[in-house]
């Protein structure tokens, strides 16, 4: 078959691999539609993951299609089955697991290599995160279950209370689905981004004002005149950048809580004020991944079609034309694609 192979830093290639063959417990799915994700572009730039993959690697982790081989001892699925696995699943008997904190699994079964004609799936996630794809949603939204299921995560971890004043930093995908998971529980989401399109799809999710940085002196300061004087409720972090963690504590209100949702390179550090962080009563909490509640939650809020998350869809391409989309993300040309083998 045709998959992409992660080798390095911006080093992807097509390559011809064997088709995989299901082991014990596993199946095999023909994917239909499988989206690129700020994760990937990420990793493609950095050349790898600290926790998710080691190049070379098959490449890719968002992905639905059709499963076309069970493995011994499967049951409850079909050859023919329309299926969304979730890129890893919890071992359930670690001492997270066993607290019921799955994002933070020892022994998470990672699985990558959706830009790819065909998909093996570990049995780990056809037991606890492969779903069913109800009959009217289409390949390319199933396929984005797996970034929304990290927001609605990270959502539930924001103390977020109706009629909260949230300010979301960073208007890519994640970004502008935090705008809809927070909108869904009933805050009031300021967001900013550096890209007028995007900021437009984040008013159709819902959010209240929207706001190009590249035309703001201080966003601190901007955000408090916006909130009374106080700052934010709630302040979301989703570009991954140092610079701008720090900058979404500096726009919290005291008791207020700061989400720190984007991953940051490998080894980088941030500067907290200690007197701030203490008096000011703050609360810092990174998150990380999701977990099989939010997977099924948010396949579930795809299909009720409450939001418009196909226009974070900037079109389909072949696989073929993977590298140059990548290309595009980089420059910010493109949101997400939907890659088609």
């Amino acid at each position: 078959m045709l998959a992409a192979v992660l080798y390095g830093q911006e080093d992807l290639r097509l390559e011809t691999v064997p088709d995989p063959v299901p082991e014990v417990g596993e199946i095999v799915i023909r994917v239909g539609a499988a989206t690129t994700c700020g994760t990937d572009l990420k990793v493609w730039r950095r050349g790898g993951h600290a926790r998710m993959l080691k190049p070379p690697t098959l490449f890719g982790h968002e992905a639905a299609g059709r499963i076309v081989a069970l493995g011994e001892g499967v049951t409850g699925w079909q050859i023919g089955d329309r299926v969304v696995a979730n890129n890893s699943a919890p071992c359930m008997s670690c001492f997270f697991c066993q607290k019921q904190e799955y994002s933070l699994c020892t022994n998470l079964s990672f699985n990558n290599g959706t830009f790819a004609e065909y998909l093996k799936i570990p049995a780990p996630i056809v037991q606890r995160n492969l779903l069913p794809i109800p009959p009217d949603l289409p390949d390319a939204l199933a396929a984005m279950t797996e970034p929304l299921a990290c927001v609605l995560h990270g959502a539930d971890r924001s103390n977020v209370k109706p009629g909260d004043r949230v300010v979301v930093l960073g208007d890519g995908a994640i970004g502008l689905m935090f705008v809809a998971a927070l909108v869904q529980r009933s805050a009031e989401v300021y967001l900013f981004g550096g890209s007028d399109a995007r900021l437009q799809i984040g008013e159709q999710f819902g959010a209240v004002k929207t706001f190009n940085h590249h035309h703001i002196d201080d966003i601190p300061c901007l955000v408090k005149q916006l909130t009374d004087g106080w700052g934010a409720d709630i302040v979301v972090e989703a570009t991954g950048s140092p610079a701008v963690w720090e900058m979404a504590i500096a726009c919290a209100r005291p008791g207020g809580t700061v989400n720190l949702f984007g991953g940051c390179p490998r080894d980088t550090t941030i500067t907290v004020s200690t007197e701030q962080l203490h008096y000011s009563e703050l609360t810092l909490k990174g998150v990380f991944h999701s977990t099989p509640h939010h997977v099924k939650t948010a396949l579930d809020l795809l299909n009720r079609r409450q939001f418009p998350f196909e226009n974070l869809l900037s079109g389909q391409q072949p696989l073929s034309e993977l590298e140059q989309v990548f290309q595009a993300m980089k420059a910010r040309q493109v949101i997400k694609v939907a890659m088609l083998p």
